[in-house]
């Protein structure tokens, strides 16, 4: 499967960000910086979850969104409008399904205070173990990631 320096990631954008880089093949995180994508590594895993159906809407979405592989070192900007310049990273997003966080709150390390579920999500971008990821990828996925 991965080696042992593989780390896994979670990266939270509204809904119709996360499909919208799905659709280029990219990641960007916490409002365009490159500190958090310099994390990252080639091979590394990412899982996008989405607390909102839209940036600035209060629908709600609760749900991991996107799951796929960093595929490569390069972190780039990228000038998307006259004063909005993010860094993104290449990623291969796998063929896999949205998925309720709701179920899955009582086995993910992660989120420590299960009453306050919500409050890790708060960083936009956070390394999980692996054990987080198998948990959520397993319910994801549509077919075996190795």
């Amino acid at each position: 499967m991965e080696n042992q320096d593989t780390k896994y990631w979670i990266i939270v954008a509204s809904k119709d960000h996360v499909k919208n880089g799905m659709a280029q093949g990219i990641a960007q995180a916490c409002h365009g910086k490159a500190s958090p994508l310099r994390r990252m590594r080639k091979g590394d895993f990412i899982i996008c979850y989405s607390g909102k159906q839209t940036m600035g809407q209060p629908q709600p979405c609760q749900q991991f969104t996107a799951i796929g592989k960093v595929k490569d070192e390069q972190t780039y900007q990228f000038q998307v409008s006259e004063d909005f310049c993010p860094s993104r990273r290449n990623i291969e997003f796998l063929p896999g399904k949205d998925i309720s966080i709701l179920p899955l709150i009582a086995g993910l390390d992660f989120i420590p205070n299960k009453k306050s579920w919500g409050y890790p999500f708060r960083f936009g971008f956070f390394e999980i173990k692996r054990h987080d990821f198998e948990l959520i990828s397993s319910q994801m996925l549509i077919q075996d990631y190795a």
